[in-house]
């Protein structure tokens, strides 16, 4: 959804949203996929988060699980009614599962993620009757600045392991110990 016929966003939402970007940007700068997020209740973020699932070892290291966790440790519970997510990127399976059993009110959302998108894109839970939690979900908010940052960093991720091929390449080449 484009952001000239989503609904009006307030400035609480693009201000919140900018927070987000401003996570993704610290993912990108330790070579981690640029998402970011940010969990607000009554206009105070109260998580955090920013993809790290390469520098912490661990698939659920998500933006939106770190956030959720950080908020949860914060409020002194796991769940989180009447709070919004905002994420840079439309949220897997994975992070959807996980903001149902925080029983967010909302989860507004930049880019969409065609592969794995779990608001819409490839599957969405989210207003399943038969699931004991509906939240509302609002994507295309700053959607072009998100989907520039992500499209620049898979831009310079493949340029790099074409340096690092050709790089390879040509040291194979001179190496007369290898096997044809």
């Amino acid at each position: 959804m484009s952001e000239a016929i989503s609904p009006a966003w307030s400035a609480a939402d693009r201000r919140f949203m900018r927070a987000a970007l401003t996570e993704a940007r610290k993912a990108a700068a330790r070579g981690e996929v640029p998402v970011g997020a940010v969990l607000v209740q009554d206009g105070v973020i109260i998580g955090r988060g920013h993809n790290l699932p390469i520098a912490l070892h661990d698939p659920s290291a998500h933006a939106e699980m770190r956030a959720l966790r950080q908020a949860a440790r914060r409020m002194a519970n796991y769940r989180l009614p009447g709070c919004t997510m905002y994420i840079t990127l439309e949220p897997c399976l994975m992070c959807v599962g996980a903001m149902l059993h925080g029983r967010l009110a909302r989860v507004v959302y930049a880019a969409t993620d065609p592969k794995t998108g779990a608001a819409g894109s490839v599957i969405n839970p989210f207003p399943d009757r038969r699931l004991n939690h509906q939240t509302e979900v609002i994507g295309g908010l700053l959607s072009d600045e998100a989907s520039e940052m992500l499209s620049d960093f898979f831009r310079q991720r493949r340029a790099a392991k074409r340096a690092e091929k050709q790089g390879g390449g040509e040291a194979l080449s001179t190496d007369t110990t290898q096997a044809d």
